[in-house]
Order: structure tokens, then sequence, then C-alpha cells
């Protein structure tokens, strides 16, 4: 269950988007539990404790980072485009220490809105259509890349929270 919504099922189990076909529907659902699961583990903590490295694991800082900017370049890729040089830069800061609260939530807030919009956007397309994937042009499909925006983001949500655990026990 989500743990920001109390007696609320987890939100693929509420009944809602229903007007949106499966695949993407269970994208949204995902990024919908991993801001609930996110703002419940680890919004409470001080910029400190996001920017902790506990036995030398990425910090919970990172984590929302790397979920920010992953979901733009993933489905930058979806929309069948390449990265740009302002996307390549933030991949390269994802582990800078010194991160704020503040901002680092309101990023992540903005990022889980915009790509909510995007997977809508791409909801009734091909999901067997050709994509393309890094500087090695790897091969997938628009499908593939919206599930592995599911998955990716909620490992990292898991990821964060087991940081947040282990900060909040120092």
């Amino acid at each position: 269950m989500s743990h920001t919504t109390p007696g609320l099922p987890e939100p693929w189990l509420r009944g809602t988007l229903t007007e949106t076909p499966a695949v993407a529907r269970a994208v949204l659902h995902a990024l919908q539990l991993a801001k609930e699961d996110l703002w419940n583990w680890c919004y409470r903590l001080s910029d400190e404790e996001l920017n902790q490295r506990p036995r030398g694991l990425p910090s919970v800082a990172f984590h929302l980072r790397h979920i920010s900017r992953s979901l733009d370049r993933l489905l930058t890729y979806a929309e069948d485009g390449v990265l740009d040089e302002t996307q390549l830069a933030l991949l390269k800061s994802e582990l800078e220490p010194g991160a704020q609260h503040h901002t680092a939530f309101a990023e992540l807030e903005q990022a889980l809105q915009k790509s909510m919009d995007r997977v809508r956007a791409l909801a009734g397309a091909d999901l067997e259509a050709t994509r393309r994937v890094g500087t090695k042009q790897l091969p997938t499909t628009l499908g593939g890349l919206l599930v592995h925006v599911a998955d990716h983001t909620q490992r990292h949500v898991g990821q964060a929270i087991i940081t947040a655990k282990l900060v909040a026990q120092h």
C-alpha cells in the first residue's frame, strides 16, 4: 500500500485513468506511486540527510535527481528524439553533493508532472514502433521504453527509500 494515502490502495488499484490505454495507464500509476512513496519516506529528510551516503551508497538526492532526469531522457527516446546538450550535462551532475531539499523535490515534482503529460501524449501510439537508445542507438520499442520508464523509476524509488531508512538510523 502507498504510505501517503492511508486507507487507499496503490494507484493501480484505485480504478483511475480508465480512459487511458493499459500500458500508459500502468506507467502513470507507477509514477503516481513513486511520488507518494518518495514524499512519504524521503520528504522529511534535511539537506544534510539527503546528501548522506550511508555505507557508500548513492545519496537520496542522487536518486531524486536521477529519477527526474532519467524520465526526461527515456521519454525523449520514446518520442523518437535524441538527447540535447542540457540533458547530457544534467546526467553528469546527478552525483554532485550539496543538493538542497526544496530544489530536489521541486525538480522531481515538475519532472513527474511533465512525464505524466508526455506519457499521456504517447498513449495511443504504436507500442511496437522501433526506437533507438543512447549513443550506440540500441534497439527497442516504444512499449519497451514506456515499461522501462515505470520499472526504472520504481527501482530508484526503492533504493531511495532504503537509503533514507539507513540515514534515519544514524
